[in-house]
């Protein structure tokens, strides 16, 4: 289990932490406007506050599911090598954890399509990178 699904989902949750650090500051250039509603202190924590240090914990929680999960399912997915087996792997994850999510997220709370349309690219972005070190690492 320890090389299978531990030292994977952390790697894939380092990963995972960078791209979110780097989209996170792309998208706010890309998308100034975005800055504006993480400044809503009644929608959001403010960064000071204690509980935003489980913002760096999220991506490594993220990458010990995606290698518990693969380490199940990964003779499902067939293809021609770790790259492709992990991408439709990514992809599959993306469609049933984030999609549903993100649409009751727009439906229910205060927050702007491209806000919403951003965390659904980078929740993509960082999830198939996650996926292709899962399928590296334990084939």
């Amino acid at each position: 289990m320890f090389r299978k699904v531990i030292v994977p989902g952390l790697l894939a949750g380092l990963v995972m932490l960078i791209l979110a650090v780097g989209l996170s500051f792309l998208s706010n250039l890309v998308l100034p406007g975005l800055m504006a509603e993480y400044g809503n202190t009644e929608l959001y924590r403010a960064w000071d506050d204690p509980l935003m240090s489980i913002y760096f914990a999220y991506p490594f929680v993220m990458g010990l599911v995606l290698a518990w999960f693969w380490n199940r399912v990964k003779d499902t997915f067939t293809g021609k090598g770790a790259w492709s087996r992990g991408i439709h792997y990514g992809l599959a994850y993306w469609i049933i954890a984030s999609i549903p999510g993100m649409v009751i997220t727009y439906s229910s709370f205060q927050v702007s399509l491209p806000m919403v349309l951003s965390w659904t690219i980078m929740g993509l972005i960082q999830i198939l990178a996650g996926a292709l070190v899962c399928a590296g690492m334990n084939r």
